[in-house]
Parts: structure tokens; C-alpha cells; sequence
């Protein structure tokens, strides 16, 4: 068993948690902060079960930024 070291966000969205890894391209969701980060634990395992490590992302310092744009 490998261990790494991720970085993952989670927020909220109507109703629902949404949790990302920003490492790899994996996300899940639950009805709590807690369920998101379990769905997502357990999704990132299922991802990285025949996967090589070497295509993982690395994540420093991430930053939320708040964007005001207009689209058509």
C-alpha cells in the first residue's frame, strides 16, 4: 500500500457537498462534508487501484478566487 499526499476542496452546491481532488481529475459528493470526503476517499481509491502514481498532479498552495465574468 502507497500513500500520498493529495490536495482536495470541498463546498457546497444547493443541497449537496462536492468534493474534488485537484491532484487527479476524481470528485464526488454527499448530503455532509464528511459523506463528500468518504465518497471521494473511496473514489480515489477505486481510481488509483490499477493506475501508476506518476500521473499524479502536484498541487501547491492552492488559492480560491472569486471571478466576476459575462458570457452570451
Amino acid at each position: 500500500m502507497k500513500n500520498l499526499n493529495i490536495t482536495n476542496i470541498i463546498w457546497k452546491e444547493g443541497k449537496y457537498f462536492v468534493a474534488l481532488c485537484l491532484n487527479v481529475e476524481v470528485s464526488s459528493f454527499g448530503r455532509t462534508k464528511k459523506e463528500a470526503g468518504e465518497n471521494l476517499k473511496e473514489a480515489l481509491k477505486l481510481y488509483f487501484e490499477d493506475m501508476k502514481v506518476s500521473s499524479l498532479r502536484t498541487v501547491q498552495s492552492p488559492e480560491v478566487i472569486k471571478q466576476n465574468f459575462q458570457y452570451a
